[in-house]
């Protein structure tokens, strides 16, 4: 199988635990089978390869999650990254030039597109694997699953079948309708339409030359900035007359709210919490090295974490985007490919954060232009490189770095460092990077 995973999102619906760096996709609140806790990405990442162990994954994501996915997939995962974001036709586009000019791949080989972010058993990704067949043996140029409805939701488009067989050619697609509409539907065997896409790649090939003008990814990637923001649904799917869509009647949950995350998570509540016996049906999570204690709560979601503190019946949990839009803050937890970042504390000309790096990891080397920083080892050891100087550090030890200094540090163990910034423009875009040789 040639998988391309499609992974963005603004990080909004699970505040405070997701960011504009950590979308829901790579919250670890789910286990695996060594009862280890893992993020939606690495729980849909392992059942993949549980369904075949051969499939070649491709991550396409934006330039803020590509060292969050490096950290929970591991450096040798293959990630087309978008200059900015453009919806999933761009998105789509792009990773598919990349497969044809980086990869190699031919015109017939088959893809298949799924998001990153369905809460399913791994019987859905066998469905997903038979869509490589059905593309084979098939004349559609578009193969989609449909999930057989449990409810007639409002949050999901309908794809319209021409018959209630197991696979069968699509009539029409639906945009969300009311509840009375999706019973309409239902009763004429509609499927909520998976966000699932499968064809040859010479056929999505075609597509960018015809729709876009693009034949190679270096000229697609260059001009990226300059491409309409549109939905692969509507760019190709629904104006695509030869589709065809497989059934699927398992258990699928859209993990896009806490209401509906506190439904499938692996514990009742995660981190220092202690729940008095008045509680019920609630749901804590604690990422702050502080206690949580909940007296008499009643159908809550609690969360808390360096970004902020959630205190949300579980159904209104549903409607904070708009009012989590209203919070001004920079995200204060990023994981990297090197470990973790974690601002403590931002004062009027100073900032100090923890960093968790993992043993044999690096950051990348790179200068300041407009703040010094102070690092202080607090535990583990590693070798920091100060302009070309290389300088061994253990606990206690300090080192401090100018401003237009390049930088970087190795871990020779599992490294925890305290870094404060000084300075009167502390910004993230404050950073330019070297290659070590430079």
């Amino acid at each position: 199988m040639n998988i391309i995973f499609l992974s963005g999102g603004s990080g909004k619906r699970l505040w405070p635990l997701s960011n504009d760096v950590r979308s829901k996709q790579f919250i670890k609140l789910f286990k695996n089978d060594k009862n280890e806790y893992e993020s939606m990405v690495q729980r849909v990442y392992r059942q993949i390869k549980s369904v075949d162990s051969n499939a070649h994954i491709m991550v396409a994501t934006s330039k803020s999650q590509a060292s969050v996915i490096k950290n929970q997939l591991g450096e040798k995962i293959d990630i087309c990254v978008e200059p900015c974001r453009r919806d999933t036709f761009p998105a789509i586009i792009l990773a598919a030039l990349y497969l044809k000019d980086r990869k190699k791949l031919q015109d017939d080989e088959v893809i298949i597109v799924c998001p990153v972010d369905p809460y399913v058993d791994s019987s859905y990704y066998s469905k997903v694997k038979q869509l490589e067949k059905n593309v084979t043996e098939g004349n559609s140029n578009i193969t989609l699953i449909g999930i057989k409805p449990t409810y007639p939701s409002e949050k999901y488009g309908y794809i319209i079948p021409e018959s209630s067989n197991y696979l069968s050619k699509v009539k029409e697609f639906k945009e969300k309708p009311d509840r009375k509409t999706a019973e309409k539907y239902i009763a004429n065997n509609a499927l909520w339409n998976a966000g699932v896409f499968a064809f040859r790649l010479g056929y999505i090939l075609k597509k960018a030359q015809e729709m876009m003008g693009y034949t190679n990814y270096e000229d697609l990637y260059n001009d990226y900035e300059k491409l309409e923001k549109i939905s692969f649904d509507y760019a190709v799917v629904e104006k695509e007359s030869n589709v065809q869509v497989i059934r699927y009647d398992g258990d699928w949950k859209d993990v896009g709210t806490w209401n509906m995350m506190s439904e499938v998570m692996a514990d009742k509540t995660k981190g220092n919490n202690v729940l008095d016996e008045a509680c019920e049906n609630t749901n804590v999570v604690n990422e702050l090295n502080i206690p949580i204690l909940c007296m008499g709560c009643k159908n809550m979601i609690i969360a808390a974490s360096v970004d902020g503190i959630l205190v949300s019946d579980k159904e209104r949990s549903g409607y904070m985007k708009p009012y989590v839009e209203q919070i001004e803050m920079g995200a204060m937890y990023a994981e990297k490919s090197w470990g973790t970042y974690t601002v403590i504390d931002i004062q009027e000309n100073s900032m100090t954060a923890k960093i968790n790096m993992k043993q044999g990891e690096h950051m990348s080397y790179h200068v300041h232009q407009y703040r010094d920083e102070i690092w202080t080892v607090i535990s583990g050891e590693g070798i920091a490189v100060l302009d070309r100087k290389r300088i061994s550090m253990k606990s206690g030890d300090t080192l401090k770095i100018k401003a237009g200094c390049v930088h970087t540090i190795a871990a020779s163990s599992e490294l925890i460092l305290i870094e404060v910034q000084l300075g009167k423009c502390i910004e993230v875009n404050d950073k330019v990077k070297y290659s070590i040789e430079d």
